[in-house]
């Protein structure tokens, strides 16, 4: 039946930025299809609340506390998933991000910090991984951002970044094919931390939510079910793809007069 497909039973997986939000949402999804997952990030505390819930859905947790705005903690998490589950079948490369700055405010340091951060840290799990990738064939997701997409004031870092990490994974894919996937989810406005401020105001929250066509601020599971689409056999011709999960507000918007439906 065509919803197995999406099962990943007796997989492994690692979680980068699994201690809350996007991360901590892919983690459970992961194991709530059937997978074992390493969860790394810098908070233990976090992270040992995810790994309760990932057991919970009957599957192992392996809590790995990091910082991984170092690359050769990130490479290590492909070690100790193959070590803990003897297999290591899915990468997810959540963790990054930068401050938004004004453009003239963003040093040259800034632009080297948030490639290390998003793309460089990526790649080197990555490039760990695919050893263990090979032995079963396997899936890579990465998490890039609509401001790879499109322009934004302050986001010359952060958006130069995620449009990297976007191409990297087309790059990444051509080199690994076929044994190995490839793939990266543009994300949009998602509810998670990075959003608090806007959150708790009604008048910035109403603001980002109309200027989205879904009308609504994503969900942090919505990101996840995308992420396990990807992971799963039910992506299993698709590479280098880069899955839009952003309320479609990188879609052109014609205003025409016309009624709403």
């Amino acid at each position: 039946m065509i919803w197995e497909r999406f099962r990943i039973d007796g997989r492994a997986a690692v979680v980068t930025g699994a201690g809350r939000g996007i991360g901590a949402a892919t983690a459970v999804a992961l194991a709530q299809a059937g997978a074992d997952v390493v969860l790394s990030a810098r908070t233990e505390e976090q992270l040992h609340k995810v790994a309760a819930e990932v057991e919970a859905a009957g599957r192992r947790a392996l809590v790995v506390p990091a910082d991984l705005s170092d690359p050769d903690a990130a490479a290590a998490l492909a070690g100790r998933a193959a070590e803990g589950f003897g297999r290591l079948d899915i990468v997810v490369n959540n963790v990054g991000g930068a401050l938004p700055r004004p453009l003239m405010d963003t040093e040259p340091r800034h632009l080297e910090n948030a490639f290390q951060f998003n793309v460089s840290n990526a790649h080197a799990l990555t490039r760990a991984a695919v050893p263990h990738l090979l032995e079963h064939g396997g899936s890579v997701v990465n998490i890039s951002s609509v401001m790879g997409r499109i322009a934004g004031r302050g986001y010359a870092a952060y958006g130069s970044a995620k449009a990297a990490l976007a191409h990297y994974t087309r790059l990444a894919a051509a080199d690994l094919a076929p044994r190995v996937r490839v793939n990266a989810i543009a994300v949009g406005s998602v509810a998670t931390s990075a959003l608090d401020i806007v959150m708790s105001s009604d008048e910035l929250r109403t603001q980002m939510e109309s200027g989205t066509p879904l009308g609504r601020i994503g969900d942090p599971e919505d990101v996840a079910a995308a992420v396990l689409y990807l992971a799963s056999p039910a992506a299993a011709y698709t590479t280098g793809a880069v899955l839009r999960v952003d309320g479609g507000i990188d879609t052109p918007n014609l205003d025409l007069g016309l009624p709403d439906l």
